[in-house]
């Protein structure tokens, strides 16, 4: 670890000298940064496909559509619009300042650390990787271990493209990530759990490090009466056991009417079937467990139950089926912390109100999903409960959105991004006053004796 520690010095002593070269502030140099990852990342793209499929077992459409489109998206996204989100713009000047102009001038911080997720490991890591490059900062990468061929596959990529003094992505499990934490990073984005997102967190507060922290939660999926069933049960099933329900989006929980559970249920289940056919483990589209210590905490949440659907397990496969359970309790087992995982357990309500107290009595999820024809109490629930993001008759796709900020709240996180929201996020906005000198207004200078009342008269208060 020495060594490791050693490693990481050089490093940041490296992007230290460049960051202040200069170079990375030039907009023409972050655009052709973008556009070599983008053709890199096309050149290996059946290289990516292969170790996702190692990792998790992905299908080469659910690798595309969920892992590397969104990337591609991204580039492209900001690739368009980063000279004018670059660009210092005019701010308005308070009249005790003036005689004088304002400019709000964007300035990258520096070295930023990026950590990333096992579950999207390409997606979560290249993201917002994106954006701390668009944003002209040098970047430290740190891919999931856990997906540990997708972790080759990202430091290959990175290596051909970018200059170690400018981008380096580095091998490791969690000693190594707390050996990095030790050292001083101007940023630092953070994907995973709730418990490691604090550890972060007191690991930048000891340098006062400004972060972003993307986590998770129980995410609900509250159905009312009106719901049209067939859609909303191909989204929820489409939305749970994708990535066999290893999203930290996913829907954790459904909050369904108890007088639609049945039906809904029913139409899943007939879902479920058509999405996989009567076996999934011998599906080409579902996924699998990432290892086998997830396996067995999955496993634990639905053994001697009886599930509605579902609930077969194989480690040596670590194959767990598309699992809903019924009639859970509100104080069970699974409604206590975010599964992740393909179970999903089922409560019922009578009265909305209900719904609100118990999303309430919850910490903040990272998401919210509401199913509803006529929505009637949608505002309701807009105005009542607080969620990172929202759906409404849909799941999931919020976040693929970048014109839409893609984040947490309370416990499922701090800050945001995607599109703009990702150069803001790597980006540090510098205010800066530019006071004529034509004219020097003599109020402000001492002795202050008879100039207390005009002071006031222009305070107005």
């Amino acid at each position: 670890m020495d060594t490791f520690k050693a490693e990481v010095e050089s490093i940041l002593r490296k992007q230290k000298m460049f960051f202040e070269s200069g170079m990375t502030r030039d907009i023409k140099f972050r655009l052709n940064a973008l556009t070599k990852l983008a053709k890199t990342i096309k050149k290996y793209e059946q290289d990516i496909y292969k170790a996702l499929y190692k990792d998790l077992r992905k299908s080469e459409f659910e690798s595309l559509a969920s892992e590397i489109s969104g990337v591609m998206d991204e580039i492209s996204y900001i690739r368009k619009r980063l000279r004018k989100w670059a660009r210092p713009r005019r701010c308005a000047v308070h009249i005790n300042n003036k005689p004088a102009s304002g400019k709000l001038y964007p300035e990258p911080y520096g070295s930023v650390l990026i950590f990333s997720a096992w579950n999207y490991p390409f997606n979560l890591c290249m993201t917002p990787f994106v954006g701390a490059l668009a944003a002209g900062n040098c970047v430290v990468v740190k891919p999931a271990d856990q997906a540990p061929a997708t972790a080759e596959i990202i430091i290959k990529i990175l290596s051909e493209c970018f200059d170690p003094e400018h981008v380096v992505a580095v091998h490791g499990g969690s000693d190594h990530a707390s050996c990095l934490l030790e050292h001083k990073f101007d940023y630092i984005f953070f994907t995973g759990g709730e418990n490691y997102g604090r550890k972060v967190m007191r690991a930048a507060a000891e340098h006062l490090t400004p972060l972003t922290l993307e986590l998770g939660g129980k995410s609900p999926c509250i159905i009312e009466p009106d719901v049209k069933l067939k859609v909303a049960a191909k989204r929820i099933v489409w939305g749970k056991f994708l990535n066999a329900g290893q999203t930290c989006v996913a829907p954790d929980y459904l909050f369904v009417h108890e007088s639609v559970k049945k039906p809904l249920l029913d139409e899943m289940k007939k879902v479920i079937k058509a999405f996989y056919g009567d076996d999934p483990q011998q599906s080409p589209d579902y996924p699998r467990i990432i290892n086998s210590r997830h396996f067995e905490r999955l496993k634990q949440l639905i053994e001697a139950r009886e599930c509605f659907c579902g609930g077969v397990t194989d480690l040596d496969d670590l194959y767990i089926a598309p699992t809903i359970v019924d009639n859970v309790l509100r104080d069970d087992i699974l409604m206590q912390n975010e599964i992740f995982g393909p179970i999903l357990p089922v409560v019922t309500w009578r009265n909305f109100d209900e719904v609100i107290d118990f999303v309430n009595s919850r910490p903040k999820p990272l998401a919210m999903y509401y199913f509803s024809d006529k929505c009637k109490d949608l505002d309701r629930l807009l105005s009542r409960t607080s969620a990172g993001g929202m759906c409404v008759n849909e799941t999931v796709t919020h976040l693929i959105n970048p014109a839409m900020p893609f984040g947490g709240v309370g416990n499922s996180g701090m800050g945001g991004y995607h599109g703009k929201f990702s150069f803001d996020t790597f980006t540090h906005t510098k205010p800066i006053l530019n006071k004529f000198t034509f004219i020097d207004l003599p109020l402000r200078y001492a002795p202050y004796a008879r100039k207390l009342k005009f002071l006031r008269f222009i305070c107005k208060y």
